[in-house]
């Protein structure tokens, strides 16, 4: 298999729905790309989240960790659209109120999510995978039927190599290994050119040297958009994250280097378990 390269996908500004014309220009200068702020959710009177901040820097790569129930898939859910919370902030780039927003209209912003199962097409190969997530932005019926111009082409050639499946472009999805269909669908992100990319447990499952292939996969693509991951595996968040955050009981318990987070006292106790 090919080495994971960097990623050269353009990032220009998508604005083709009028979202970021009603809501702002995109603007990443000053400040963080993504920030929520007092954010709180509940459910059936259980707070899911309380009274979260979180700020995530433009082009950074950063690990959320913390035990079953600490809302990281809520936080997921309010980032995305998928949960409304009860009070709070959530701005992407210091203009765009993701809480005027439906799920849609995040997604065309810039704002992607995957989740630990990969969901790819199976009876298509990997080159065809990527072809239809380049054409799923059209939303339009006819363009399934238009062929590929050469820009288009090498696009999707650039993320094949990216995601170390170049010599696997023309195999069927359904007969890779479950790692190389997660990097499949981790291009498929990369074909929407999204400014953040919000990932769950990407190694689940995986081989050691898989595991080792997707840290690198990540790492390439830091600096070039935000990057989010939640994950339960220490080795694999040291190997990756410069800053990770720890959360519990729906708030943000502390942030630092992997080595400031596992000595933490607080953290020994209530999620590293020693």
């Amino acid at each position: 298999m090919t080495s994971f390269a960097e990623n050269s996908v353009g990032e220009d500004e998508k604005s083709g729905s009028g979202i970021l014309a009603v809501e702002g220009q995109l603007d990443t200068r000053h400040g963080p790309i993504l920030y929520l702020e007092d954010v709180s959710v509940s459910f059936d009177g259980f707070k899911a989240l309380n009274n979260l901040s979180l700020y995530i820097d433009a082009g950074e790569l950063r690990c959320l960790i913390g035990p079953n129930g600490a809302g990281k898939t809520t936080l997921m859910d309010v980032i995305t659209g998928k949960t409304r919370p009860d009070t709070g902030s959530v701005f992407f780039g210091q203009t765009i109120d993701l809480l005027k927003m439906d799920e849609p209209a995040i997604a065309q912003a810039g704002i992607c999510r995957k989740f630990q199962k990969p969901s790819v097409f199976d009876a298509l190969t990997v080159f065809e995978n990527l072809e239809l997530a380049l054409k799923a932005d059209k939303r339009t019926w006819p363009t399934l039927f238009n062929r590929l111009n050469g820009e288009q082409r090498d696009r999707i050639n650039q993320i094949i190599e990216t995601i170390g499946l170049g010599t696997h472009h023309q195999l069927r999805a359904g007969i890779l290994s479950h790692g190389q269909k997660q990097w499949l669908e981790i291009g498929m992100l990369l074909m929407q050119e999204p400014k953040v990319m919000l990932v769950d447990e990407p190694i689940a499952g995986m081989t050691h040297q898989e595991i080792e292939r997707t840290a690198e996969l990540l790492l390439s693509l830091q600096g070039q958009r935000s990057i989010v991951v939640v994950e339960h595996d220490m080795e694999f968040v040291r190997s990756i994250a410069s800053k990770v955050t720890v959360l519990h009981e729906g708030s943000v318990l502390t942030e630092g280097t992997m080595d400031e987070v596992q000595n933490d006292p607080r953290v020994i106790q209530v999620y590293l378990g020693g």
